[in-house]
């Protein structure tokens, strides 16, 4: 039976596994602080194992064992994911409410991946867009859709590539010898590039507003802001974050480093723009319309979150409602496919609230708490920055904003510090566990996302590499974040 235990992972992560298992039980009864502490770590390394199994199965069995040994109570946990429905209604709702604003997206993106032959442009262009769009919808979002426009294309390529012979390129215009080897690869080196600057954008764009990020709406409930109020307090240090990371990405594509610059082969252009063309020419009026449709329901959203007249997951709800009432998708199991790709991430998300949970039940971030808040009022802020940063590199940003909010917003309601001081640990909090946590996958949901997605083998985008590609954007998204802090906070 161990055969089927976490399915086709391998053996040594199922062992690994059945050994955390264990050894939780036997330090439990040594030291439940320690044996917490243990926990955490686990969880941070199923994260980190993300392409070996999705951190649902074995970071629920964590949570599970941490229930039964009384480290937390299904009452606290549930406690902890009421107090943030709205998050979870965020990712159930919105994130199926763009599924339908799909078409719309993707033909943007299309047009922009076409039309632009400058790969610095273009790779300028897809991070300021992944921005604009992850600051008004939400970064995971916006991945599920540059991951979608890049399949898609790669499946194009793939489509020609494995023609059979009697039916490749009768016209004498490509040759298949062309689409193999080092253009293969070179067309993979372009696509990984343009998918990294464009997650990374997300990034950029996701720390600016109050649904950018699932934590963004956490410490906004916490603090109260609505969504023009925390893009106001954001800016001082979000705007010049932006500027940074736009320098970095032209810096980047000039000089060819850390894996980018690769530009698109002509072969795989030609491909590509005959492809956009023919679906634009066979786009029936049916299709036009929803492409109208779906316009529409984008600008009533952007008005929607702005002038914040609902919660953010009515919105989504709202949007599914219009996008499909007006278009004609009245089955349900049309509907059905639009909730698939939030509601893994949902109950991973669930998850996350136990382990929060176990950490409040045990005060174990209390100690950490209690000497950053001892520190002089002016260096706090500072502190909690790194402090923030580092964590969300090894564990999850959503994770750590949710746990450190809680605990200065207790230290706010237990007369430690005022409300003006509060404000400034909160911002620092935001940035600090939005920008450092560009550094690894498990620190960004959507890097993550896109690590574990069908797109990362095909063009040969491991956790490494994506490290690696992800470093100067920390190094410089992390110094100028900081810089921002210590002079606007």
């Amino acid at each position: 039976m161990f055969k089927y235990f976490l399915g086709n992972s391998p053996q040594w992560y199922k062992m690994t596994m059945l050994g955390f298992l264990i050894l939780n039980v036997i330090i439990y009864f040594v030291n439940p602080t320690i044996c917490s502490w243990l926990f955490i770590g686990e969880f941070i390394f199923t994260l980190a194992m993300a392409l070996k199994c999705y951190p649902l199965q074995s970071g629920g069995l964590l949570a599970i064992q941490i229930l039964i040994l009384n480290l937390t109570t299904p009452h606290n946990a549930y406690h902890e994911v009421s107090q943030n429905l709205e998050v979870v209604l965020l990712l159930v709702f919105m994130v199926a409410g763009i599924y339908f604003m799909k078409p719309l997206l993707m033909y943007i993106f299309s047009k922009v991946f076409t039309k632009i032959r400058s790969k610095v442009i273009l790779s300028l262009l897809f991070v300021f867009l992944s921005a604009v769009l992850s600051a008004f919808l939400d970064a995971l979002t916006v991945t599920a859709v540059l991951i979608s426009v890049a399949v898609g294309f790669y499946g194009v390529y793939h489509k020609i590539h494995s023609m059979p012979e009697s039916d490749f390129d009768h016209d004498g215009i490509l040759d298949r010898k062309e689409l193999s080897g080092e253009t293969l690869e070179s067309f993979r080196s372009f696509l990984r590039s343009l998918i990294m600057h464009g997650v990374v954008g997300t990034a950029l764009g996701g720390v600016c507003t109050l649904v950018g990020e699932p934590q963004n709406l956490l410490i906004g409930e916490k603090m109260g802001w609505d969504f023009i109020e925390f893009f106001v307090r954001m800016a001082p240090i979000t705007i010049p974050v932006l500027g940074a990371g736009l320098l970095t990405t032209v810096l980047l594509e000039v000089t060819g480093i850390f894996g980018f610059g690769q530009k698109l082969p002509p072969i795989a252009r030609t491909i590509i723009e005959n492809y956009t063309e023919e679906e634009d020419a066979k786009r029936s009026d049916k299709e036009k319309y929803g492409l109208i449709v779906q316009g529409v329901s984008a600008i009533l959203l952007i008005a929607g979150l702005a002038l914040h007249i609902a919660p953010v997951g009515f919105i989504g709800l709202a949007l599914i409602i219009i996008q499909t009432a007006f278009m004609g998708i009245i089955e349900e199991h049309h509907l059905g496919k639009a909730f698939e790709e939030a509601l893994p991430f949902t109950g991973l998300l669930v998850v996350f609230f136990v382990i929060v949970a176990m950490i409040h039940d045990q005060h174990l971030f209390k100690p950490i708490i209690d000497w950053a808040l001892h520190l002089d009022l002016k260096d706090q802020p500072a502190m909690f920055y790194l402090a923030n940063g580092v964590l969300s590199m090894i564990s999850d940003n959503v994770f750590v904003a949710t746990v450190y909010i809680g605990e200065v917003k207790q230290a706010f309601e237990n007369g430690l510090i005022d409300r003006e001081h509060f404000e400034k640990l909160a911002i620092a909090i935001n940035t600090g566990t939005n920008l450092p946590s560009v550094a690894t996958p498990n620190g960004q949901a959507a890097f993550l996302f896109l690590l574990t997605s069908s797109l990362a083998p095909l063009i040969g985008l491991s956790y490494g590499k994506m490290v690696k590609m992800a470093l100067p954007y920390t190094i410089v998204l992390g110094v100028v974040g900081l810089l921002g802090v210590l002079f606007f906070l």
